[in-house]
């Protein structure tokens, strides 16, 4: 539980947009030093400059958190900089779509390698370093918030690889809440698991390392246009959810939503579980939208 951020240090990766950017801008209001990554070097810049200006002290790294030796680098950079970060916010991530079976094995690899991977290679990197200040230090407090999904906790048809990714985030992230309050009251973790919000992951795969992506299949284009209508039409904004994130870490809260009300889809999910009946109709709410899509698949 951190309640005073001011001089804290925040490490943020996928901080060159969405809701990196904004918990970057959030951290730079209330007076945190702020170690950006991203994998977008232009974006990046841009978010940096940002924050210089606002005032905050800015360590800017590029870096693919798919890389564990990028992320080991940002770790070593940020204990040399400003210490052990009190605030890690592994956010980075891509998203991808599409019948299960039609992703390659290059799909695959790219958004665990970023989704999976890169959370865990955050996990890895600063959970010891914050661990160790915590030993040296009674009053040292730090919280670890990692970005997953509702489709960390449900699984909407069309968009297997992502709810496989994200589902793992939540799994981590439970377990290492789990694990933290086995050694330590002075460190805790949060998972957030946002709903559709404007963030520019949908774009995502113009990040994607050159010549690995195939032409998108029909129902990956089918996909792509769903998720930027669903995105569009969100009322939630980035910004909203990072003072969200920063309020939960004031709060000791672990689940983070955007969107309380896409809640009764979990608890219908776990009652299939419980009940174990089959996998209700995700579309039963909105037998248009289920329908509509029926019908471009079958095309």
């Amino acid at each position: 539980m951190i309640t005073d951020f001011k001089g804290k240090t925040a490490v943020l990766t996928g901080a060159g947009s969405g809701f990196g950017l904004e918990c970057a801008r959030l951290g730079a209001k209330l007076g945190m030093n702020l170690v950006l990554a991203d994998v977008q070097q232009d974006a990046l810049d841009t978010a940096a400059a940002e924050m210089q200006a606002a005032g905050a002290p800015v360590l800017a790294m590029k870096v693919d958190v798919s890389q564990a030796a990028q992320v080991e680098a940002l770790g070593a950079a940020t204990l040399a900089r400003f210490g052990a970060p009190h605030f890690v916010f592994n956010n980075a991530g891509v998203g991808a779509g599409g019948l299960v079976w039609e992703n390659s094995a290059k799909d695959w690899e790219w958004v665990l390698g970023v989704n999976v991977m890169g959370v865990v290679h955050g996990v890895r990197v600063f959970t010891p370093m914050m661990l160790e200040a915590a030993a040296k230090d009674p009053a040292w407090t730090g919280h670890i918030v990692n970005t997953a999904s509702m489709a960390g906790l449900l699984n909407a048809p069309n968009m297997g690889v992502y709810n496989v990714s994200k589902h793992a985030v939540v799994a981590l992230s439970e377990t290492l809440y789990q694990d933290l309050a086995l050694v330590t009251d002075q460190i805790s973790a949060s998972v957030l698991c946002p709903f559709f919000v404007p963030t520019g992951i949908s774009q995502s795969q113009r990040n994607r390392p050159e010549g690995e992506a195939a032409p998108a299949t029909r129902s990956q284009r089918i996909g792509q246009a769903m998720t930027d209508k669903a995105v569009t039409h969100s009322k939630v904004t980035a910004a909203e959810v990072a003072q969200k994130v920063f309020d939960a870490i004031a709060a000791n809260q672990f689940y983070i939503y955007s969107h309380p009300q896409a809640i009764a889809s979990v608890q219908t999910r776990m009652e299939d579980v419980l009940m174990a009946r089959n996998p209700t109709d995700p579309f039963a709410h909105k037998p248009a939208l289920g329908a509509e899509l029926k019908k471009a698949l079958r095309g």
